[in-house]
């Protein structure tokens, strides 16, 4: 009897085993096309000055009010009586109670859904990037090569700018994105004025990408300002609605000083901006006249003897045009603070040793503002609703994990897009007064028939005392008793965090196939210098990039030696970007502790790298030589032990191939053997089908040269 039942077990289990998926590399990698990320309610949104919001499912646009009940579901049918030509559902760039706003065919529609009619049309030249639509006055801004424009209703744009110098680009982002810059036009707010950047790039040098797809192949030269070489000069234009006529403020940027973190006063009286010295340890945040474009004071300035870095705008509270939220981190943490345009700091609203990571808006009376905020824990990412006189603290999303949110007009809901480490993802719509949600979607586990290890969250401590946060991935059928391979996926620069208590711990799937398929444990640690921890923990690499996050990475190594599953003589180590420096270095730098690398990307010498991101935390090489010459990877050429793949986009405008190129000629010069790969026609990172053949590569050159 006992042996029938151990036979009917073994059989159990091993149908229920047969039953499990296998994870293929390919499918690991085109996971979103291939249905293996977790359910999402598909283009949801507020409805504008509702309580009601709106989502498409099974073709239909469905709102619905905070209590869940349908207040209107309409598709394809509602818009083809006006658009016969429209095939799809066009995506919804703004809406209210009554009205919605796309785009089609070089043409911005304004369109009543209830009444199923045209309420107005702007067209634009087919040409048009960086569009900026301003619902009030029904108005569209956008760029056609250097120059700015503004359309309303049917016909030509207006000329905003009329350069014929190329050298001169004026309505697109500046500075290479930097200062949390994501775009280069700023309506006012009741839509009477258009602010914007201009840069002159006369003196940046060109940098010379070619494409090798035409016959024969051509130059594609773009501006690429180097570290310590000549930069932009950047201005702030603004432009009349009313007298069609453009002016600009009163700043002299001959010294190539930075500007940035613009924002309007609520009466468009005055435009404020953050100057940032070209050294960017300090900066004033300085107001301007609109009508006569010179400076009316300065509100205050910000030092730092590493890096002052604004990157957020000027958040004016509810029914003033004086007084604004700013956040800093100059206590050591990004905190907010409010002041008056006069420059009185009136309070420091928080005093966090955590991380705000971005203001959500107010509840209706302007009382109580929302922001997005780690928590104690990094990993995790909260709202918290803040008194704004008594300091009041409230979390409204006290579920550990990480919450993304938007915060409805008048502040009483919250739309929030929750995940952690076992949970794939919950939507809510959460009451900011009484904290309960009301669920919207539960999804599923895209992977639950699958075959797939364990993922677990570490805790280390660096050198110095910092907590120091990992996550290890372990294979399918795990053995205490074996001996098991590992790659260590690293990144390590500013503004990236890997470690998240989101669905996978934020890992990405190609290394559950890595983990499960070839028996591999993945391993990835957040060193100092990466995002969400604070100014000190960041800004320990000042002048010397990669050296407390080698520290901090060979710490992981130490813990991966400590389990005993792990073969010590097995581990490898991959990075993309700023991990493909840190791969390239470890390697290099610490001959013997990684059988292999892989390096994508990476910067080589910093000196190559952009002024804006190199300078701020490196100086620049006259400055700094020592920093310079000890982070360039080629000084370390002849201490390679093991197998190093160097690969790069062969158009990549972030970290040109200049990084890669001069490492392999002195790697010739030194006689030092590398392998390397180019992704022709490839800009920083591989997409599309083509990445499928990237994993494939690297991952190929692991498991190869890893024994």
């Amino acid at each position: 009897m006992k042996k029938i039942l151990l036979i009917i077990t073994v059989l159990i289990f091993s149908n229920v085993f047969s039953q499990q998926k296998e994870l293929t590399l390919k499918d690991a990698v085109l996971s979103r096309s291939k249905g293996l990320t977790p359910e999402n309610v598909a283009r949801l949104q507020w409805v504008s000055g509702t309580q009601n919001y709106i989502y498409l499912k099974d073709k239909q646009f469905i709102i619905k009010s905070s209590s869940g009940k349908k207040v209107a579901k309409f598709g394809i049918e509602k818009f083809n009586k006006v658009f016969p030509e429209l095939k799809k559902l066009p995506s919804i760039k703004s809406i209210n109670a009554t009205e919605l706003v796309f785009e089609s065919k070089s043409q911005m529609i304004h369109f009543d859904y209830k009444k199923g009619k045209e309420i107005s049309k702007i067209t634009y030249d087919e040409k048009a990037a960086n569009k900026d639509y301003n619902k009030r006055v029904k108005a569209l801004a956008y760029t056609v090569d250097n120059n700015l424009f503004v359309a309303q209703g049917v016909g030509a744009g207006v000329a905003v700018t009329e350069v014929k110098d190329k050298n001169i680009v004026s309505g697109q982002a500046i500075h290479r994105y930097e200062f949390g810059i994501s775009k280069g036009t700023f309506w006012s707010p009741k839509g009477n004025y258009l602010a914007f950047y201009q840069k002159d790039e006369s003196n940046v040098t060109d940098y010379p990408l070619v494409d090798v797809t035409t016959y024969p192949t051509t130059l594609d030269n773009i501006k690429y300002p180097m570290a310590g070489q000549k930069s932009e000069k950047a201005k702030i234009g603004i432009f009349s609605m009313k007298g069609w006529k453009t002016s600009y403020l009163n700043i002299d940027t001959k010294d190539e000083h930075y500007l940035t973190n613009l924002s309007w006063t609520p009466d468009e009286k005055y435009v404020l901006v953050a100057e940032v010295n070209r050294a960017q340890n300090h900066f004033s945040y300085n107001r301007y006249d609109v009508i006569t474009g010179e400076k009316i004071n300065t509100i205050f300035e910000e030092k730092n003897d590493r890096w002052v870095e604004p990157e957020h705008d000027a958040v004016f509270l509810p029914n003033s045009n004086t007084e604004f939220i700013w956040m800093s981190e100059r206590d050591g943490f990004m905190n907010l603070y409010l002041y008056n345009i006069d420059g009185k700091l009136i309070n420091q609203l928080t005093k966090f040793k955590f991380i705000v990571n971005s203001i959500l808006g107010f509840d209706k009376k302007g009382g109580n503002v929302f922001v997005d905020a780690t928590g104690p824990d990094p990993r995790n990412l909260h709202v918290y609703k803040i008194n704004i006189v008594t300091g009041k603290l409230t979390n409204i999303t006290p579920k550990s994990g990480i919450h993304n949110c938007k915060l409805s007009d008048d502040g009483t809901y919250l739309i929030d897009n929750f995940s952690n480490l076992t949970t794939p993802r919950e939507v809510f719509l959460v009451n900011t007064k009484t904290g309960k949600a009301n669920s919207i979607l539960k999804a599923v586990n895209p992977l639950k028939n699958y075959r797939l290890g364990e993922t677990a969250f570490v805790k280390l401590k660096s050198k110095d005392g910092f907590d120091l946060y990992g996550r290890i991935i372990k294979p399918a059928n795990f053995d205490t008793s074996k001996k098991y391979p590992v790659l260590v996926y690293v990144y390590g620069g500013t503004h990236l965090q890997l470690v998240k208590n989101n669905w996978l711990g934020g890992a990405k799937l190609w290394m559950h196939w890595l983990a499960t398929q070839k028996e591999y444990i993945v391993f990835t640690i957040d060193n100092r210098g990466s995002a969400s921890r604070g100014f000190a923990f960041e800004s320990v690499i000042h002048r010397k990039a990669g050296d407390a996050g080698m520290e901090d990475q060979l710490t992981g190594v130490d813990y991966l030696k400590t389990l005993p599953y792990v073969d010590d003589k097995r581990i490898a180590v991959h990075g993309w970007s700023y991990g493909g420096f840190m791969a390239s270095s470890l390697m290099l730098r610490h001959p013997g502790v990684y059988t292999t690398g892989v390096a994508g990307g990476p910067v080589t010498d910093w000196k190559y790298y952009e002024v804006m991101y190199g300078e701020r935390y490196m100086d620049t090489p006259e400055e700094n030589p020592e920093g310079y010459a000890n982070s360039r990877v080629g000084k370390y050429l002849e201490d390679l032990e093991g197998k190093l793949l160097i690969i790069h986009g062969s158009v990549d405008p972030t970290v040109v191939p200049q990084h890669s190129m001069t490492l392999l000629k002195e790697a010739v010069d030194k006689e030092v053997q590398l392998d390397f790969f180019t992704y022709p026609m490839h800009p920083h990172n591989v997409r599309g089908k083509d990445r499928v053949h990237l994993m494939q590569k690297v991952l190929d050159y692991v498991i190869e040269n890893n024994n």
